[in-house]
């Protein structure tokens, strides 16, 4: 594949690495940063001569993930930038009707099947409280993650509709409420990522924990989610009806 990466922090330079690994080319890189040490060719719009390529590989900021959205290509887009969900879940619908479009919270396949877990455990749950944990590295803007929300997004709609985030105890003077979820916030070194779900009962707790070790989890993930979405006709797609 020829690709075109949006961003060229950490994650996209793992996907560039990665990519010429695996036989493919990165054709160009779009963003608006100055980039001495890319050695890929750069540009700073979605209105600029881009070269021709086969999907676009997403890991940016809300802002530029927006512009490739408003932009008139209709290329395959592989999507994992976190922030203004609602915002680019609408955007992402509607360009998926002239695109395949795909996104993830979290392009590990391992985070897929945790998600899956929770959809199946939190019915069974009622009767325990629950507390998510994230941690990341100290380079990490938004908290809590994307991931968090998506796994607790897979929690309340699947047993906990009236939940209730708790993001900070200091600031209250009562015991807990079993609709309380607790969420807490971890930022530190090199951390890469980890998601830990505690299902605390009556003398028992019951915890599903996910650990990424590398970030190449992430970049191949894209690059296999990319070999399939190329194939794809328009429409928006997730790891769900993707295809594995």
């Amino acid at each position: 594949m020829n690709l075109l990466l949006v961003g060229f922090g950490a994650m996209n330079k793992r996907v560039a690495a990665l990519a010429e690994e695996k036989g493919h080319s990165v054709v160009g890189v779009i963003t608006p940063m100055k980039e001495e040490q890319c050695p890929y060719p750069l540009f700073t719009s979605f209105n600029d001569d881009l070269p021709d390529a086969d999907c676009f590989i997403d890991f940016s900021h809300p802002d530029l993930t927006k512009g490739m959205l408003q932009s008139d290509s209709n290329l395959p887009m592989v999507i994992a930038t976190t922030g203004e969900k609602d915002t680019l879940m609408k955007m992402m619908h509607e360009k998926a009707e002239s695109a395949p479009v795909f996104f993830s919270a979290n392009m590990s396949y391992g985070v897929h099947i945790v998600t899956q877990l929770l959809e199946y455990v939190a019915p069974l749950m009622s009767e325990y409280d629950i507390e998510m944990i994230e941690k990341h590295h100290n380079q990490k803007i938004d908290a809590p993650s994307g991931t968090l929300i998506k796994l607790l997004d897979a929690i309340k709609e699947n047993g906990r509709q009236d939940a209730a985030e708790v993001y900070d105890r200091s600031q209250t003077n009562h015991k807990r409420d079993q609709k309380e979820i607790g969420i807490s916030t971890i930022r530190g070194g090199t951390i890469v990522g980890e998601h830990e779900v505690l299902f605390a009962g009556g003398d028992e707790v019951i915890s599903i924990k996910h650990t990424a070790q590398s970030k190449d989890i992430f970049a191949n993930g894209a690059l296999s989610v990319a070999e399939k979405l190329v194939k794809k006709n328009n429409g928006f797609y997730t790891y769900n009806n993707l295809g594995v």
